[in-house]
């Protein structure tokens, strides 16, 4: 069977699913050990794990449904963070310090920048940065719980410790990297995220910096785990859409020319890539949510991708693994508690209860628009 996953596949932990297979995700747990009754109420949800596109199989006026559902979550989520958005933007160009050209009190007045944002934001990353990369690469400590006479505990602790730390340093080349950029990221925006998976391709776990605003949630939603739809925004020339679906991972479909509708243009604005190449990449929305494809009444967890201009579905996958259903004792699926591939870092929680934290931006942003203002009075003066 077909294991390619790409962006959305779990962890390979070495225990569950095994080195040899990384992409195996059958019942390994209490699970094979149902009566015959059991298999028979969970089959379906047995059937889409062993399924590398359940989209293949869904009808096309059912995936219309899908699409036109995983495009209005994402903009409803996008419309409810707008004062965020433009907040990081303006928080951006002081960080960046971006001097656009100034017309008063004349023409081609003084337009110094002084660089606050970016030198808190440069001390914050050198002082976190030794405590979470220690030069000795002990990225990873376990700790022991509970009584331990003989030491086994600890000496596991160890061992998994020196594992982990040689995972994440050796083995994942692009952690530290990384995880440099996001230190510098945090402070300013004030949240950032990390997305880990099972990268088939280069047969490795793969932790990379995913971009506050290419990762959109609901504004008020508590956390990561409570939200229901997490949307990464990716963008993917013509090129990389082919060879997806060359490998069986997005479906064969008809897609419009990227960067044809408003949205995408916004989009690709947003995030300055060019919008009038060739290569202009295709906005696809990849959609951690929840859809009832069993018609149990009960919505499971899916990654949905989806093409956001012609809102064409490319892909469904599982977002669960066999051992994460829920059974009660007649074999019903009562719960499901879905894979989460993303972990947030954050700054200082932010005081009206939203999910997007603040950091030096929303702190130091007004006090560095003021000394840029004194600064660029003094030199205008000096110049009169």
């Amino acid at each position: 069977m077909n294991t390619y996953m790409d962006e959305a596949q779990p962890l390979d932990t070495k225990t569950t699913r095994g080195a040899d297979n990384p992409g195996y995700s059958g019942i390994e747990t209490e699970a094979q050990l149902m009566d015959d009754e059991k298999p028979v109420k969970v089959a379906k949800v047995q059937e889409f794990l062993q399924s590398n596109n359940i989209a293949e199989d869904l009808p096309e006026s059912q995936l219309t449904d899908i699409g036109s559902m995983v495009v209005e979550g994402y903009e409803a989520d996008l419309k409810s963070r707008e004062p965020w958005e433009k907040n990081v933007e303006k928080w951006m160009k002081l960080a960046l310090q971006v001097c656009e050209k100034r017309t008063y009190p004349w023409k081609d007045a003084s337009n110094v920048k002084y660089p606050l944002i970016a030198t808190a934001a440069m001390q914050f990353a050198a002082r976190a940065y030794p405590s979470l990369v220690p030069s000795d690469g002990r990225v990873v400590k376990c700790k022991t719980i509970g009584r331990d006479p003989d030491g086994q505990k600890a000496a596991r602790a160890e061992r998994l410790s020196i594992f982990m730390s040689y995972q994440v340093m050796e083995e994942m080349e692009e952690w530290e990297e990384e995880m440099d950029k996001l230190l510098l990221t945090l402070p300013i925006v004030g949240l950032a995220f990390k997305k880990t998976y099972f990268d088939p391709d280069r047969g490795r776990n793969k932790s990379c910096l995913v971009n506050p605003m290419n990762l959109v949630i609901n504004y008020w939603a508590k956390s990561l785990e409570d939200a229901e739809r997490i949307t990464e925004i990716l963008h993917h020339s013509k090129r990389k859409v082919k060879e997806l679906q060359n490998k069986g991972v997005y479906r064969e479909c008809d897609l419009s020319e990227p960067g044809q509708v408003k949205g995408d243009k916004q989009i690709l604005e947003q995030q300055s890539m060019p919008n009038t190449d060739e290569t202009t990449p295709y906005c696809i929305l990849e959609q951690h949510c929840y859809l009832d494809l069993d018609d149990d009444g009960y919505a499971e967890p899916y990654i949905v991708t989806v093409e956001h201009s012609s809102q064409k579905v490319l892909r469904i996958v599982p977002c669960y693994l066999s051992e994460t259903v829920l059974l009660n004792e007649e074999g019903d699926v009562i719960a499901i508690k879905p894979i989460q591939y993303y972990t947030k870092f954050s700054c200082i929680p932010n005081p009206d209860g939203s999910f997007y934290d603040i950091g030096f931006g929303h702190l130091l942003g007004p006090i560095d628009d003021s000394v840029n203002t004194l600064i660029n009075q003094l030199i205008d003066a000096g110049s009169l």
